[in-house]
């Protein structure tokens, strides 16, 4: 699992951690792994150029620190000071020791489009808001340069705790953060600027219970639902597929061969699209009696393609088994039906979707990821999968641990992609899984579907659908 923790959770296991070490010897633990994390980077150490972008406090003196390092093995480094009179003085101290020199930010350009690693420390975890003026011609510099960016701890001008980005950022090629991973690092649009993310581990102690945290292979391993001996199809479980119209039959059909990879044990198919389900995916149980006569489930999928049929929406919310929603049931599902249901809910929308249903831009829902789906998960009483570049989920209510999942790629952009992916994880809720569990190994197993279907090039959300085994049998071995 990779977990990620608040700034006050980590500024509080610094100064736990600080007041049991000698003075500066927590800084020197990160900027010994900043400074290894470059040499490595630039391979031949000596004789390279290496420009750091300086700003006050310690996210500059860790900067400047593991510029010292360097110049002592001959690299020849210059450090941009954007505010001389609050510089880190041990810091640059050690800077002038080791040969390294000091420039204005006005003479900068040139160094910057010669470098072959720049090291942005300009602003630490306790900035908010954007760069300052001054900043944003060295972050536009750096984007411009051909050098290696190395972010310190985070990207200069990104929210650490929200992932949100006002204005110009730094855009690094790698973060090298300290103690434990960060919100801003895990989520987008922030986590587009950071690059790849290297933790280095400088001992802190932090809670059980993270803001954010990323599943891996292994925790997906463990979540997945695996028949027992005895096991026969209704033991694993049925999940119900409420979806398609006499205009979207293929999101029926996407939704069912989404669901069947998803370990349950039996499909069970609702709606006017019955012909095509069966013509495909023959395995499938098909009824024609409405949601409440189809037999017995343990979870339902409604939405996808149904058009305005709120009738069948509002008859799977009023089962008493975990239920799924998705594109057109999300518009259909009554705010009050959702909230006054018993058993769990899982809502799947993308980010149009999610701004329909809180009523505002596109934009604020994008720039604004986790914001958005605590508060839809807290308006709803619902667990939340919002879909996107980062795949955000948040518990019913939208408190607690926000899970991040990363895993997918931009050709899952395609037409009925989301229709596999409810089905997927209408599925692992009627195999057992929790909505918090169930979306985001849904999320996982998709996205990696995906880029096994993808493999660089256009791909259909029915490759998406086949691609789902493959994935499963590569997180499990």
């Amino acid at each position: 699992m990779r977990s990620a923790y608040s700034v006050e959770t980590v500024r509080t296991a610094e100064r736990e951690l600080m007041a049991r070490l000698p003075e500066g010897a927590l800084m020197q633990r990160a900027v010994a792994g900043l400074a290894a994390t470059c040499a490595d980077l630039l391979g031949r150490v000596y004789g390279s150029r290496v420009v750091l972008l300086v700003g006050s406090g310690d996210n500059g003196g860790d900067t400047l620190y593991a510029g010292a390092r360097l110049a002592r093995r001959g690299a020849g480094v210059t450090a941009v000071l954007l505010a001389p009179e609050r510089t880190h003085t041990g810091g640059l101290a050690a800077l002038r020791r080791a040969g390294g020199r000091t420039v204005a930010p006005s003479t900068a350009d040139e160094l910057i489009e010669r470098a072959d690693l720049v090291l942005d420390g300009i602003v630490g975890i306790g900035g908010k808001g954007g760069l300052r003026p001054d900043a944003v011609p060295l972050a536009v510099a750096a984007e411009r340069s051909r050098a290696v960016v190395v972010a310190v701890d985070l990207p200069s001008g990104v929210d650490v705790d929200t992932g949100e980005v006002h204005g110009t950022a730094v855009r690094a090629d790698l973060t090298v953060t300290f103690g434990t991973h960060k919100p801003g690092l895990l989520i987008d649009p922030a986590r587009e600027y950071a690059g790849s993310v290297r933790l280095v581990d400088i001992g802190l102690e932090l809670p059980a219970e993270a803001e954010s945290e990323a599943l891996q292979h292994a925790d997906v391993a463990r979540l997945l639902p695996r028949p027992a001996v005895e096991s026969d199809k209704y033991r694993r479980g049925v999940v119900g597929i409420a979806a398609g119209s006499a205009r979207y039959p293929g999101a029926a059909v996407l939704a069912v061969a989404g669901a069947l990879r998803g370990g349950a044990g039996a499909v069970r198919y609702v709606g006017p699209a019955a012909d095509a389900v069966i013509a495909r995916f023959p395995e499938t149980l098909v009824s024609d009696q409405g949601p409440r006569r189809a037999g017995r489930v343990q979870a339902w999928v409604v939405g996808p393609g149904a058009g305005d049929d709120a009738g069948t929406v509002a008859e799977v919310l009023a089962a008493d088994v975990p239920v799924l929603i998705d594109a057109d049931g999300l518009r259909l599902a009554e705010v009050g039906a959702v909230r006054g249901r018993g058993a769990p809910t899982l809502m799947t929308p993308h980010a149009g979707e999610a701004a329909a249903l809180l009523g505002v831009a596109r934009e604020e829902v994008e720039g604004a990821r986790l914001a958005a789906v605590r508060e839809l998960a807290g308006r709803y009483g619902a667990t939340v999968l919002l879909k996107g570049s980062t795949t955000l989920v948040a518990g019913a209510g939208g408190r607690g641990v926000v899970r991040v999942n990363a895993t997918g790629t931009g050709w899952l952009a395609t037409a009925g992609s989301g229709d596999v992916l409810s089905g997927l994880s209408g599925s692992l809720l009627a195999a057992g899984l929790s909505a918090v569990d169930a979306g985001s190994v849904g999320a996982y197993l998709h996205g990696l579907a995906g880029r096994i279907a993808a493999d660089g090039a256009p791909v259909g959300a029915h490759d998406v659908a086949e691609a789902v085994v493959r994935a499963w049998r590569d997180v499990v071995s």
